[in-house]
């Protein structure tokens, strides 16, 4: 079985170039390419057999751009990945694509292995940073100490904990010797609890609040 991606990116060459890579990977296959976020919300809208497993988003393009592509997939459609493969290395163009909802952020220029396994860490672990956007999102959240005022249970705090690691959520259901579901009720929980979209807020929200210590 092949995970299924699709492509948005308004310059069709480049878009072109990227399915083909993607094309060549073990375990991906592109459905179709978008030219912009309103094309893919007409595709997703239009037939379930058009929701991805990933979607890889880039940021500037015209009538609907990535941060509003993003937040519409994380509204929509949730269990679809979201990743940003764009030319913009700015901080507050990551941090924003991150707060849409972004689960990863690549530069056009990342090598062929590094994209696929970002892809493969995507499906199996539901996010993936490079080293340098994990040191921004710590950075982000740096001399912000105040306290969580929201009260937790044990386990809560350590499924948060966990979950800031690498390991997968049926992993972390091992680790705490509960079921799969159960794991995924505490994610569910907490996401509406900390009105979070995704692990990486999830993780932001561990940090900024000491609950996890990198």
């Amino acid at each position: 079985m092949k995970y299924s991606v699709v492509v948005v990116d308004d310059h069709t060459l480049l878009s072109q170039a990227i399915e083909g890579m993607v094309n060549t990977f073990d375990k991906f296959k592109v459905l179709y390419t978008c030219k912009n976020g309103k094309e893919l919300a007409e595709k997703f809208t239009g037939s379930p057999k058009n929701v991805p497993d990933i979607v890889l988003v880039d940021v500037n393009m015209p009538v609907m751009n990535g941060i509003e592509t993003t937040q519409w997939i994380v509204e929509h459609h949730p269990k679809v990945h979201v990743m940003a493969l764009s030319v913009e290395d700015a901080d507050t163009t990551i941090l924003k694509m991150l707060k849409a909802g972004a689960v990863g952020y690549l530069l056009k220029d990342t090598k062929k292995e590094v994209l696929e396994r970002a892809l493969m860490e995507l499906m199996e672990n539901g996010f993936y940073h490079t080293k340098e956007v994990t040191n921004l999102l710590l950075e982000s959240v740096s001399g912000k100490n105040g306290k969580s005022t929201i009260k937790f249970k044990e386990n809560e705090l350590t499924f948060m904990r966990l979950a800031c690691s690498e390991l997968t959520y049926k992993e972390i259901a091992e680790k705490m010797f509960l079921s799969p579901k159960t794991i995924d009720g505490y994610r569910d929980s907490l996401f509406t609890k900390l009105d979070v979209r995704n692990r990486v807020g999830l993780v932001m929200y561990a940090i900024k609040n000491k609950i996890y210590t990198p």
